[in-house]
């Protein structure tokens, strides 16, 4: 099987192989600056991402509507702060976006 060339993969590809696992500790500066985004355990970090990057209102509207994909919070980092979480995480500059690992998420390969 040969491997496409960079600029013949996906958008959601190319995310994939750019998320990584990151600890809080790494994100507090992030955080600091405003950035963070938090992406809930039963949405698709990948299907997020490519919404934010193709600046798709209607479907972010209405997923912080249901609190699906919001900007972390205080509570957040406080929470985070206590427990010391993993997270799944992709940049989409300037943004963070950011899934809790737990046993039941992991990276998604589209």
């Amino acid at each position: 099987m040969s491997k496409e060339p960079d600029d013949q993969l996906s958008l959601a590809d190319r995310l994939n192989q750019e998320t990584a696992v990151i600890a809080w500790s790494d994100l507090v500066k992030h955080f600091a600056r405003g950035v963070v985004i938090h992406v809930s355990p039963n949405l698709d970090l990948i299907d997020a991402a490519i919404c934010l990057i193709e600046d798709d209102a209607a479907q972010l509207e209405s997923w912080a509507g249901d609190s699906k994909v919001r900007r972390a919070s205080d509570d957040d980092a406080r929470d985070w702060t206590a427990r010391e979480p993993e997270f799944w995480c992709v940049v989409t500059a300037p943004w963070v976006l950011v899934q809790e690992k737990t046993h039941a998420t992991r990276q998604t390969v589209h």
